[in-house]
């Protein structure tokens, strides 16, 4: 499913139902530049001198890290988590925040040596992500971040550097990712072979150790994560925040995956864990990583409800008070309740929704499970509404939306295409390529913790 289908207040009923549009506006500068990569033994540019107040804990070729940013990634943390922390568990967080800023920087001044560049819209995109597989209404997450004190540059920060480094990846290494017809032939032959064996859906957060000296603080990070993910600390938030994997952004999610696919010791933990459970650290090559398991299945067997939709948006000029809609806001409700009674098929809703323009609501959301959107009411609305017949309008803050269900098909969900597969295997040799790139900048680096930060 592309996007999220959730909760909010209509002016017409008392229902929660609509499918709401995230769009997030966002100033970003793009990275740019030309200086040179690090070089091994090379002096390290002048640290910027920084405010009255601002301690520095790191620098890293020039680029300097102070208390001040990772106090903002602690309290971003406490965001994710929902829950309240203790100085204990500040301190013990510490050291690893600040390395992982440092590694941070190090992926962004690479990205910007090869000048990768990541757009508004790139950000954006991510956050509505985050914020559409956590159930967070548009701009949510950045008034959160706001209500606590931390800066929208925190986590603007961390986007561009997950989204810059994959990027220079998939650019510099294309022509080692490059998955032949044949490797994508003998997996599904292999997949075949499997049928009826059991795969599963997990979830990960990868914590590096970048210095066998460093792996006691690790492993007390990690522990300290998973505490808060049994406390009740959404998985894909902190996974978004603090895995070091590509995985990070798509919420630490790794897809459906057989036992042959993941670490031996990840593997042999899954295979007894029950659905929902987090696991304690688990040490895999290069760090610790902790799984959640979402889901088993049978290879090749999942049947399942398919809906096909079409969605239609209309913005509202500033956002709703349900208790006191304007006379604007009105106007746009009247104008999609007059467009149902023109809009007879898929095909009509289509066009008009993409005569919008408007790229943060797609007309076609993609293929839906039924069995998993949510709320209720609103997968009881697709699973009963006629086919080609367009909804009431759904009213959400920033706008109103209408849907039409196209199709309704019970299949088998566990089937993948040539392209599914062909991004398994991309995906697992960027992965490695990157913790392999990732080290090598390390060793290139001029990098001085301060006073004793890490």
């Amino acid at each position: 499913m592309s996007r999220a289908f959730v909760a909010s207040r209509f002016l017409t009923s008392g229902c929660a139902l609509a499918l709401a549009g995230l769009a997030i506006g966002l100033t970003v500068l793009p990275i740019h530049g030309n200086a040179a990569p690090p070089q091994a033994g090379r002096a390290a540019p002048a640290a910027k001198a920084t405010p009255p107040g601002i301690r520095i804990v790191a620098v890293v070729d020039g680029d300097v890290i102070t208390n001040d940013d990772v106090e903002s990634r602690t309290r971003f943390f406490a965001l994710s988590t929902g829950l309240g922390m203790t100085q204990d568990v500040i301190d013990r967080l510490r050291p690893q925040i600040i390395r992982q800023l440092v590694d941070e920087r190090l992926r962004i001044h690479a990205a910007r040596d090869q000048k990768v560049v990541v757009t508004d819209k790139d950000i954006g995109a991510a956050i509505r992500d985050i914020e559409q597989r956590n159930g967070m209404q548009p701009g949510m997450l950045r008034q959160k971040l706001a209500a606590i004190g931390v800066s929208q540059r925190t986590l603007v920060d961390q986007i561009r550097a997950q989204l810059g480094w994959i990027q220079l990846l998939r650019g510099l290494l294309a022509d080692k990712v490059t998955v032949a017809p044949a490797e994508i032939d003998e997996q599904l032959r292999l997949r075949s072979q499997a049928n009826g064996q059991v795969e599963y859906r997990i979830g990960e957060i990868f914590v590096p150790i970048d210095d066998p000296a460093h792996a006691a603080d690790a492993q007390r990070f990690a522990e300290t994560v998973i505490a808060e993910l049994r406390r009740g600390a959404p998985f894909p938030l902190v996974a978004a925040q603090f895995s070091q994997s590509q995985s990070a952004l798509e919420g630490g999610s790794r897809g459906w995956i057989q036992a042959n696919q993941m670490d031996p010791e990840i593997a042999a933990l899954v295979a007894s864990m029950p659905p929902g459970a987090v696991s304690n650290p688990v040490k895999v090559a290069g760090g610790f990583s902790i799984v959640t398991l979402q889901g088993k299945r049978s290879v090749g067997q999942d049947m399942s409800t398919a809906v096909s939709v079409r969605e239609l948006f209309m913005p509202f000029p500033t956002p709703l008070n349900p208790q006191a809609p304007t006379d604007a806001q009105r106007q746009v409700v009247e104008k999609a309740r007059g467009l149902t009674a023109t809009l007879h098929d898929c095909d009509a809703m289509e066009a008009t929704a993409k005569a919008s323009n408007d790229a943060n609501h797609p007309a076609n959301p993609g293929e839906l499970r039924l069995e998993s959107v949510n709320p209720p009411a609103l997968r009881q609305l697709l699973a009963t509404m006629p086919l080609g017949k367009v909804s009431q309008p759904l009213i959400a803050a920033d706008g109103v939306t209408m849907v039409m269900v196209c199709a309704r098909e019970h299949k088998n969900m566990a089937t993948l295409s040539r392209q599914d597969i062909a991004n398994q295997i991309q995906g697992d040799r960027i992965e490695l390529l990157s913790r392999q790139i990732l080290r090598d900048l390390r060793r290139g680096a001029n990098i001085d913790i301060r006073g004793g930060g890490a």
